[in-house]
């Protein structure tokens, strides 16, 4: 016998204990389990099998965590050759979502006993998490070979196969598994799903009638029996055999369902013709279906798309009156994709500026399809479509004044407010928008819709607190607060809000905790796939578990994380070019004592729930043990804000975003300020030339390339070959070295005097290149031009740039902004904003209270 097998080996009694552990833990039993270690320990203190086991009963008791991972290690260490040894340590850096760690770990594990089944099966699902398709392959058909009678194992194989860019081989599997079957009963739910599977694979390789002979003889038998599949399927699959069956094919398919856009996509794609341009011959065509499927929605919107002319006034009209007579809130949103059409969206602004004047002299409506008179509600219908036509055309005070004669006629209905809030909103008077839409909730106070609503608009007024104690009254009781609920049940809406809320009051620190917070959802959303690689191919759930994994490749590509990856790095990046912003945050955050006293009453609140907590967790630890929720050490994001490499965090969060957002000229210029303050030279030139590819006059880029021009003549001396070849090559593609800055400034002005951001990045660029102030508040004035295009969003940069370099004029520029934008309050100063704000939770004086609101 070896030393190690020696070391390891265990008297009789200590054998039945361990073994018994093994079962403990298996069964949750966590309080037994360690007591049973402990007597084992007592016999035999260096057992390091039982010293592991010990640990991982540790890491799962809350609060001793790191004690027990301190005993796996000391386990391992003890027993190097244990398989049992290396999966408890593996399990262990898997909980940790160490997932690479836990790979080596298994890998180890399996050098001593390669057959183990739960190890296999667990290195499988980490090698899928981790996307190593190649050795996944391996393990499958290890897997196989010892379970050759599940069927699990067969289509795991197959998909290992898929994964890894072999289809042929995906196929002679599942070919095997299906002649190995007997006696498959009808409606097998499990057996239809790998007859799909196969049928793509077919597909896929290019197998076409083949696959079409499956798929038409397993839906005949009843073995396939999902319907929408069959006719999708079939569908695609005589479209690319071209041959005249589709066209039965697609109309089945259509049929099937009447609704689905994406099915008259594929079928007019059939017919080669275009549903994204006018088109005589598919208005006639879409007639058809008009006709045969009367109650369908897709056709006749459809329609609109492809007609044009008095063709497209004729439908249109129709389509309007239908659904101003049924009464759909929904009209405009509906119709808000033909307003690219320049002629389209006046053809539409004429048709329902008539109606108005007809419902408004006569409740008769001429006669539609199915309706011979108007309700008195169409007249209202037509006043708030009207209202949201103006005010996204911009024309702010004629939506208000139509909203206006809409509240008399009915002032009790939720979306006249909520419509006249988005206006308020659209002209910059976020507080009247909060105010307005809190008039709608007043109408309703227990609807959810419009209390979420009415806190977005309070954080996007600045009224985090208020926004709290609105979200508060549906978030859990027992929460520490109304924010940290949110944030567990992951809700993006919030967390963006709040964040951009915090940037806007000047709060950076608290800013950058909730935009990395919505980072961390997104990482959870990539740790949560991983029990669906065991789970999906249980249940025979394939077809959707690819179309899961290729979704979880493009995770970050959500707008959500584009955001908050961008927002947090010109935080970081602020930090990194003056540190001292952390000391004045930390400053800024000392508490009056009255605020103290507040403060110290809720955390007694908080602690009260979690020693309430704890209780129930005690008295149920024998059940389903869980660790305490982890104290926040950072309440105030200043250690986050403070961290000794803001620009090394910074380049992670964006690091993504070079493959999932390319098209982002936005994550561009974020990638290129981080790369270039890293010293990271080509990466930093080739950011710029992503950008440049996209839009070569972005205004925001115009002043990176006049940085990147000054940091290369900063240089000490030219960087090595062949960077510095490369780099300054670059450099010179966007300005050639023969033209001065302020030249290339002027020339660009010139070229875009005309777009308020473009003037903007001048005076940017004026201020860069250490131009005297009064040129570049100059420039900042020729803001209010009487050819520029001035809008809020813009002006409000502006209002940030003179304030940073401390502008005597800022004053008279708030001022010109106010005249400019008259409905605007973003420009008061604080004084004017304090009462508009007590407002906005009273809601306006006219509004009636929920008792006299009548449906």
């Amino acid at each position: 016998m070896s030393k190690a097998l020696q070391k390891r080996a265990l008297p009789s009694k200590e054998q039945s204990l361990f073994k018994e552990l093994l079962t403990l833990y298996e069964t949750r039993q966590l309080k037994k389990g360690l007591k049973t270690a402990d007597q084992i320990l007592k016999k035999s203190p260096d057992h390091g099998e039982t010293l592991c086991m010990k640990g991982l009963i540790l890491t799962n008791m809350a609060g001793r965590k790191d004690e027990g991972v301190e005993l796996v290690k000391k386990g391992v260490r003890l027993d190097l050759t244990s398989h049992i040894c290396w999966h408890v340590f593996g399990l262990v850096q898997k909980a940790d979502k160490n997932y690479e760690e836990a790979l080596k770990s298994y890998t180890q594990a399996l050098r001593f006993d390669k057959d183990n089944m739960n190890l296999l099966r667990d290195s499988a699902q980490l090698q899928t998490q981790l996307r190593l398709y190649e050795t996944l392959v391996d393990t499958r058909h290890a897997i196989l070979k010892l379970r050759p009678n599940q069927r699990q194992n067969w289509i795991a194989l197959a998909v290992a196969h898929h994964l890894n860019g072999n289809p042929k081989e995906a196929r002679m599997v599942l070919e095997h598994y299906q002649r190995s079957l007997k006696n498959v009963p009808d409606y097998d739910i499990e057996h239809s799903e790998t007859l799909i599977y196969y049928v793509n694979i077919l597909e896929e390789i290019g197998e076409l009638s083949e696959a079409l002979s499956v798929l038409d003889s397993s839906s005949k038998s009843r073995s396939i029996v999902d319907r929408t599949s069959i006719l999708e399927i079939r569908a695609r699959i005589l479209t690319k055999q071209n041959v005249p069956e589709a066209d039965e094919a697609w109309r089945s398919l259509i049929e099937h369902n009447a609704d689905s856009y994406a099915s008259f996509r594929g079928y007019f794609t059939y017919l080669g013709i275009s549903l994204d341009q006018p088109n005589p011959e598919a208005v006639a065509k879409l007639e058809e279906f008009v006709t045969q499927l009367p109650r369908a929605t897709a056709p006749p919107r459809l329609q609109l798309n492809v007609a044009s002319g008095d063709q497209f006034k004729k439908l249109v009209e129709k389509y309007i009156v239908k659904y101003l007579v049924k009464g759909v809130p929904s009209l405009f949103a509906d119709l808000k994709s033909l307003y690219i059409d320049k002629e389209k969206q006046q053809t539409i602004e004429t048709i329902v500026e008539a109606l108005r004047k007809e419902y408004a002299s006569s409740s008769v409506v001429p006669p539609t399809s199915s309706d011979a008179c108007a309700e008195p509600t169409t007249y209202l219908w037509t006043l708030y479509y009207l209202a949201q036509h103006y005010s996204y055309l911009s024309q702010h005070d004629k939506a208000l004044s139509l909203l206006d004669i809409s509240l008399q006629h009915t002032p009790t209905l939720p979306e006249l407010y909520m419509c006249r809030a988005r206006v308020l909103k659209r002209a910059g008077d976020y507080l009247g928008a909060a105010r307005c839409q809190n008039d709608a909730r007043l109408l309703d106070g227990q609807d959810r819709f419009l209390n979420t609503k009415f806190g977005k608009y309070l954080l996007r007024a600045g009224m985090v607190d208020e926004a709290n104690s609105i979200f508060g009254m549906f978030t859990k009781k027992d929460a520490p607060s109304p924010a940290a609920d949110l944030e567990d049940m992951q809700s993006l809406l919030f967390l963006l809000n709040e964040a951009d809320a915090y940037r806007r009051n000047g709060k950076l620190n608290l800013a950058l905790k909730k935009y990395m917070a919505v980072k961390k959802i997104f990482d959870e959303f990539e740790d949560d796939q991983f029990d669906f690689h065991g789970y999906n191919l249980r249940k025979f759930t394939i077809n959707i578990y690819l179309k899961l994994l290729k979704w979880e490749d493009q995770l970050r590509s959500h707008s959500g994380y584009v955001k908050a990856a961008i927002e947090a790095s010109k935080i970081f990046v602020s930090v990194a070019d003056d540190p001292t912003i952390v000391a004045s945050l930390s400053s800024t955050n000392k508490m009056s004592d009255a605020e103290k006293k507040a403060l110290k009453k809720a955390k007694k609140a908080a602690q009260k729930v979690q020693e309430d907590k704890k209780a129930t967790q005690v008295a149920n630890d024998s059940k389903d043990p869980e660790a305490v929720v982890p104290k926040d050490e950072d309440p105030d994001g200043l250690k986050l804000l403070g961290s000794s490499d803001p620009l090394e965090q910074a380049s992670k969060l964006l690091h993504p975003l070079t493959t999932l957002a390319p098209n982002n000229i936005d994550a561009w210029i974020a990638i290129y300020d981080v790369a270039i303050r890293r010293k990271k030279l080509l990466q930093a030139a080739g950011a710029l030339n992503r950008a440049a590819a996209l839009n070569p006059d972005h205004s925001e880029l115009h002043v990176r390339f006049i940085d990147i021009k000054q940091r290369a003549s900063a240089f000490p001396q030219v960087p090595p070959a062949p960077i510095g070849f490369v780099f300054t090559e670059a450099i010179a593609k966007h300005i050639p070295d023969d033209l001065s800055l302020e030249t290339f400034n002027s020339q660009y002005l010139q070229r875009h005097s005309t777009e308020s951001q473009a003037v903007l990045a001048s005076a940017k660029v004026l201020q860069k290149l250490n131009a005297p102030l009064s040129e570049v508040e100059e420039t900042a004035f020729s803001l209010f031009g009487p050819e520029v295009r001035l809008d809020i969003p813009t002006a409000l940069s502006a209002v940030d740039f003179l304030s940073s370099l401390k502008s005597s004029r800022l004053d008279e520029f708030k001022s010109l902004c106010q005249t400019k934008f008259p409905l605007s309050t973003v420009f008061k100063t604080s004084a004017e904003l304090a009462p508009l704000r007590e407002q906005v939770m009273l809601g306006s004086p006219s509004n009636p209270s929920p008792e006299e609101a009548t449906p």
